[in-house]
């Protein structure tokens, strides 16, 4: 792939839960670098579709290429595609019996075979980035929500993937903790990386996102730069949507 290449390209993608259709032929490339917000009602498809990126989910129909790699049956391949995927979670989803650093450097040494030491000092590094180095031996049940987070965030980038994705981060997290998180997000983005973020969080969509796309009932309805977005929506289901979540 050449650096103006899309890293992410979805072609008619369909997802269904038995009778259920998540994703109704979904179409659309992400390129490297690109700071993408997937906002949408509750059940509009905006899960389910970053979590088919990485095979979280698999698709019932149409194709997905992650920098190169076709997504198939071809377990090989699903595993290359998740070494250049992180998904950070809305529940965290950390190990409670491993402390912080443990929790880091499962991953990179279980599964990338890294040397221990060198993956301790690569967790380290991302603790820091995250603020939340001084925890480093604590057990995930000692930590709020908010720190809990930054250290899923940590995990995520401890694998140094290529894509990062963010399953609504901030949704279960307190009001006042929400913020934390969100700092964080927003430095990683200043660094260039590519990001599919699913959020309600539209002031952050408006600080840092290339492109906003909102999705409901399992289809992409509009998309655009913020600014066009968020002042100009061209369609009325979208401007339903803003006038409900921007009042909160």
């Amino acid at each position: 792939m050449t650096a103006s290449d899309p890293i992410v390209r979805i072609d008619g993608v369909v997802k269904r839960f038995g009778a259920f259709e998540a994703l109704k032929g979904v179409d659309l490339t992400i390129r490297r670098g690109e700071r993408v917000v997937v906002c949408g009602p509750s059940g509009s498809g905006k899960s389910t579709l970053i979590r088919c990126i990485n095979r979280l989910e698999e698709a019932d129909g149409g194709r997905i290429v992650v920098d190169g790699i076709e997504l198939g049956d071809d377990v090989r391949a699903i595993r290359a595609v998740r070494r250049r995927t992180a998904m950070v979670f809305q529940s965290f989803n950390l190990f409670p019996h491993l402390t912080v650093l443990e929790n880091l450097t499962f991953a990179p040494v279980s599964v990338l075979g890294m040397p221990r030491a060198e993956a301790e000092a690569r967790a380290m590094k991302y603790l820091e980035l995250v603020h939340i180095a001084e925890h480093a031996l604590a057990y995930p049940g000692r930590l709020s929500g908010g720190q809990q987070q930054r250290v899923a965030i940590a995990r995520a980038l401890a694998i140094e993937p290529e894509i990062l994705l963010f399953d609504e981060p901030t949704s279960a997290l307190d009001p006042e903790m929400i913020k934390e998180v969100l700092d964080v997000i927003v430095d990683l983005a200043r660094q260039e990386r590519t990001m599919i973020v699913v959020t309600h969080e539209m002031g952050f969509a408006r600080a840092v996102a290339d492109r906003v796309i909102f999705m409901d009932a399992g289809r992409i309805v509009e998309e655009g730069p913020p600014a066009t977005f968020f002042a100009n929506p061209r369609h009325e289901r979208t401007r339903l949507f803003l006038s409900q979540i921007l009042e909160h």
